[in-house]
């Protein structure tokens, strides 16, 4: 004999004012979760996708970064003449030695913010074809001109075409503006790497250096190539796709621990509602609960039934939680990236993963709300609990 789904739902509609307070309060949890875990993974598809899986990027080994790591020209020359790298018509490599620093520039009157600043190479958008400019023109080589990206150009003060950026002692015009696809790139600034080179006296010292493979199925042939070359020893090949999305770890934990500290101090108060409620019920039930036993109900039967409302009740504020926070993919947040000390703009992702774990967070405070509750309704006996009917 076991009791109904139809008898809970009654007693759902019977306590409409206490479920709904604690539905709202779990909703409201699980929607900060949700939403900061679609933070971190916001931020680790947006450095993801910055990268393409046949270009390798090379860093000097133990940077921390873009903006840290230094290749000197000598070194340029060795990588670029290596094997394996992919080449234009007329035979030159498809390689960008890029200088990476970091400018300021005002998101308001009051507020400025750092700006990441790369110098690219006449093979970029061959390196990287899904960047389009879609706004003005392309840079003149040789000219002291730079590009925006979408994000820079809508985010930022005197970033859009026609302005002038002020850096390294003179005026940079905007003339172009380009768009990424959501990636790292389009919070960047872009210009001709031998003029920012010159323009910060940098000689011909780069940050980092990008080339595309005849086939990303070589990858581990070219890297092999390349650790066995000892003018190479202190320098490190990655999948540009894999660079980025490690740079995106720190700030990810950053945010998830953040986040993470709130939502337990959040949870906590909800689980103490949820166990509130149902404590108030068993003890609203008491001579129902009498009548169940003497009906032939089994304690197991009353503390299952007991365990089964509260876990609903969090199943439904769960799935509440998760819809309000599924709008949030239509909005888009800027945050500072610890590894390249500059602005990057980012969406709020929801995946598959997410919602599986959001829905596991909701049920796990209802069932530490319902638990000892419905230890009590289950060891209620059955003279005690009709003696007042």
């Amino acid at each position: 004999m076991k009791i109904t789904l139809k008898y809970i739902a009654r007693n759902f509609k019977n306590r409409k004012l206490t479920t709904l307070i604690t539905v709202s309060g779990i909703t409201l949890v699980v929607f900060v979760f949700t939403a900061v875990l679609m933070m971190a993974e916001g931020v680790q598809q947006t450095l993801k996708s910055t990268g393409l899986d046949d270009n390798v990027l090379i860093a000097r080994k133990a940077s921390n970064g873009e903006v840290s790591s230094i290749i000197d020209g000598e070194t340029v020359n060795v990588i670029s003449s290596m094997p394996l790298i992919a080449k234009t018509e007329d035979g030159r490599p498809i390689v960008s030695p890029e200088p990476v620093g970091v400018i300021n520039l005002y998101k308001s009157p009051d507020i400025m913010s750092n700006i990441a600043l790369r110098g690219v190479s006449p093979e970029v958008f061959r390196l990287r074809p899904q960047i389009k400019i879609i706004d003005g023109r392309m840079i003149n080589w040789g000219a002291r001109e730079i590009l925006a990206g979408a994000s820079v150009a809508k985010s930022f003060q005197g970033a859009k075409i026609g302005d002038k950026v002020k850096f390294a002692g003179d005026f940079w015009p905007v003339v172009g503006i380009f768009d990424a696809g959501g990636s790292g790139f389009d919070s960047e600034l872009w210009g001709d790497a031998k003029q920012l080179l010159a323009a910060y006296n940098r000689g011909s010292s780069v940050s980092t250096m990008t080339v595309k493979l005849e086939d990303k199925l070589k990858y581990e042939e070219f890297k092999s190539n390349f650790k066995s070359d000892k003018r190479l020893q202190y320098f490190e090949p990655k999948i540009e796709s894999q660079y980025f999305e490690e740079q995106s770890e720190a700030l990810a934990i950053f945010i998830s621990a953040l986040g993470s500290f709130v939502t337990i101090i959040f949870s906590l108060g909800a689980t103490i509602g949820a166990l509130i409620t149902m404590y108030a019920s068993v003890a609203n039930r008491t001579t129902e609960i009498g009548t169940l036993r003497a009906l032939g109900f089994r304690r197991s039967h009353v503390l299952w039934a007991f365990m089964i409302e509260s876990m609903l009740m969090a199943l439904m504020a769960g799935l509440a939680g998760i819809i309000l926070a599924s709008g949030l993919q239509f909005f888009s947040i800027s945050t500072l990236n610890f590894q390249t000390f500059s602005q990057l703009e980012f969406k709020f992702s929801l995946s598959p993963g997410i919602v599986v774990t959001s829905i596991i967070f909701s049920l796990s405070m209802g069932f530490l709300g319902g638990f000892l509750p419905s230890i009590r309704a289950a060891r209620l006996s059955i003279v005690d609990s009709l003696r007042n009917a």
